[in-house]
């Protein structure tokens, strides 16, 4: 024989603003059954869901494409590569000649 719930008893349930299945408190009973409970993570106080999570929502749209791709479709096509000019080459200066030269001045 199990014995009855009481107040402040531990019960697992889906938390709606967690939006996981989690630890909560009883918070209010209805002829020995649970009514309210109280989430232990966010402290959000809810009715009672029986630990069963929600269907997932469906999306409206005609066929599901994200919204980047929405608006990639929308731009010009990107000009094609060209190949980049090589960097400059530069010349090794020597540098005793060039103290050389400064020590003329």
């Amino acid at each position: 024989m199990t014995r009855p719930l009481r107040l402040g008893e531990s019960v697992d349930d889906y938390c709606p603003r967690c939006r996981l299945l989690l630890d909560h408190h009883i918070a209010a009973l209805h002829e020995e059954k649970v009514a309210m409970v109280t989430c232990r993570t966010c402290h959000n106080s809810h009715e009672f869901r029986h630990g069963q999570v929600p269907a997932k929502r469906k999306r409206k749209g005609e066929d599901n494409k994200s919204l980047m791709d929405q608006v990639l479709a929308g731009l010009p096509a990107p000009p094609t590569a060209t190949a980049a000019p090589p960097p400059p080459v530069r010349k090794r200066r020597d540098l005793w000649a060039e103290v050389e030269r400064l020590k003329k001045k």
